[in-house]
């Protein structure tokens, strides 16, 4: 049994099914390379998976992409983390966790994205520091937000049956 206690998070003012998804551009890491990519640039190819971790390393990201990842759900639909976490560390993430099959993880070191999306999670005890709360985002090609789920208590982790559900819908 993991030692740890169960914390719930403030209430998130968060976009929602039906709204559309902010625009952003950031370094988005691959196992070979990282640029600049905007998620218009991916929405172009079909519809996107957004998925916000914590810092990579954090168990809950561990748990998050290793369950995408034996599902398959990268062979359905496009799959981008996003987390405040370096190009670097997602590289190394990419391979530890075996998800070449993503399109990458964008790199968000000062939260800004997850601050658009609503999902900014201050850490207690440190001032002005922020990662994003778990979440995820099914984004159609027009940027409408097709499926949202957002943590509610820390650790939390999305219903995965709904979001394979949410995808086969599209």
């Amino acid at each position: 049994m993991m030692d740890f206690d169960v914390v719930s998070l403030p209430d998130a003012d968060h976009v929602t099914e039906g709204e559309e998804a902010p625009a952003f551009t950031r370094p988005l890491v691959t196992t070979d390379y990282w640029e600049d990519v905007a998620l218009s640039d991916l929405l172009a190819e079909g519809p996107v998976l957004l998925v916000f971790t914590p810092m990579d390393g954090a168990f809950p990201t561990t748990y998050v992409y290793n369950e995408l990842r034996d599902r398959g759900v990268a062979d359905d639909v496009q799959v981008a983390g996003v987390s405040v976490s370096s190009p670097y560390e997602h590289a190394t993430t990419i391979d530890d966790r075996g998800i070449q099959a993503f399109e990458g993880l964008f790199s968000d070191p000062q939260n800004g994205v997850a601050e658009a999306y609503g999902v900014e999670h201050d850490l207690d005890g440190m001032a002005g520091v922020s990662e994003a709360r778990p979440a995820v985002f099914l984004v159609a090609e027009d940027r409408t937000v097709e499926y949202a789920w957002v943590s509610e208590e820390w650790p939390e982790f999305p219903e995965y049956d709904d979001v394979e559900a949410a995808i086969d819908e599209l």
